[in-house]
């Protein structure tokens, strides 16, 4: 089955070759013109859809303006493909969502590798809670798509308060749930650990917005 591709792109020409290219590596493209068109399809199809290519240089409105709507619309990858090469647009277009930028010009193979890339990325098993994903087969968490650098116990203990939302852990049962930790009641080591998340997650422990500590047991994740 091809799997469908959203290009925005108001040259006909650059149109019609990516789409023909594309269709050789067993891509359909549906190509807008107009960006507003483009954007109330997505609306609509957004499951339809397994990524977009974006142009910048567009009539209607701005780009950067169609890269950011398009995040608020759907977690689809956002290929820009522009000839707006400089380092500036480049970090504005990951600053507003995109996954990668394709200066042109550009070999249309070139396109199919990023395409393809992004993909085995996007089907990945990434599991998202609120503010925050989970990749276990990388052991990875990220919090608003920017990855955290957490040692392994910090892991574990975010991952158990993330898959358990709302319910209170007592130090003791923390303890017994993470590997490497061994629970003394003298032993302040579980305290220390969420002192560093929260620190990681930039958490206030005196208004928090996602670990909370409970007086006289322990902890809950309320985020």
């Amino acid at each position: 089955m091809m799997q469908r591709i959203l290009l925005i792109e108001d040259d006909l020409d650059m149109q019609i070759l990516i789409g023909d290219y594309l269709k050789n590596y067993d891509f359909e493209v549906v190509a807008f013109d107009k960006p507003l068109d483009a954007l109330e399809n997505l609306e609509k199809n957004s499951n339809e859809y397994a990524l977009v290519v974006l142009d910048l240089m567009l009539p209607q409105m701005d780009g950067f303006d169609v890269c950011k709507r398009i995040r608020e619309l759907s977690s689809l990858p956002i290929i820009i493909s522009s000839a707006r090469g400089e380092l500036s647009d480049k970090i504005l277009g990951f600053d507003l969502g995109a996954d990668d930028y394709l200066a042109k010009p550009y070999e249309p193979r070139e396109l199919v590798i990023r395409i393809n890339a992004l993909l085995r990325r996007s089907t990945s098993n990434a599991k998202t809670i609120g503010d925050f994903e989970i990749d276990a087969d990388k052991h990875e968490i990220k919090l608003e798509n920017y990855l955290l650098d957490l040692t392994k116990i910090e892991y574990d203990i975010l991952h158990l308060f993330l898959q358990n939302r709302d319910k209170v852990f007592s130090r003791e049962s923390i303890s017994n749930s993470v590997t490497g930790i061994e629970y003394n009641t003298k032993d302040r080591a579980i305290d220390m650990h969420i002192s560093n998340i929260r620190q990681k997650i930039g958490d206030d422990s005196k208004d928090p917005k996602y670990i909370k500590s409970v007086w006289g047991i322990g902890y809950k994740f309320i985020g």
